[in-house]
């Protein structure tokens, strides 16, 4: 099994960034894609962004793109979600996931029934 911790989360004013860490650990080699997932308050789970540990390809929401950039550091088996312009919009519970399903489409990756491990979440403010 692969285990995620998110770090990163806190209170942020609007316009401001924040910088969110997801460390995963155990059989990290089953693991193809990691993505990044929300809930807010009265909202159901939505997608971010997520990323190919080979690679590097990344897709975002419509919703975030151009204000975040997913990255990772495959020798340290993190991922991060560098947050910008934040919007009281991006006040949610975010999650990182962990797929282990390989050669699937740019959109099977944006759903969440691709991921097969989750973080606990940490939790983003963004006050205005």
């Amino acid at each position: 099994q692969v285990q995620l911790v998110e770090s990163g989360g806190g209170l942020v004013q609007v316009g401001g960034s924040l910088r969110l860490s997801c460390a995963a650990s155990g059989r990290t080699f089953s693991s193809y894609a990691m993505g990044w997932f929300r809930q807010a308050p009265g909202k159901e789970r939505e997608f971010v962004t997520f990323i190919r540990w080979s690679g590097g390809s990344t897709y975002y929401a419509d919703t975030v793109e151009g204000r975040f950039t997913i990255s990772r550091d495959n020798a340290k088996n993190t991922v991060y979600l560098q947050m910008n312009s934040l919007k009281p919009e991006d006040t949610a519970v975010y999650y990182c996931a962990s797929s282990a399903t390989s050669l699937r489409g740019t959109y099977y990756y944006t759903g969440d029934g691709a991921y097969h491990y989750w973080g606990q979440g940490t939790q983003v403010t963004v006050s205005s």
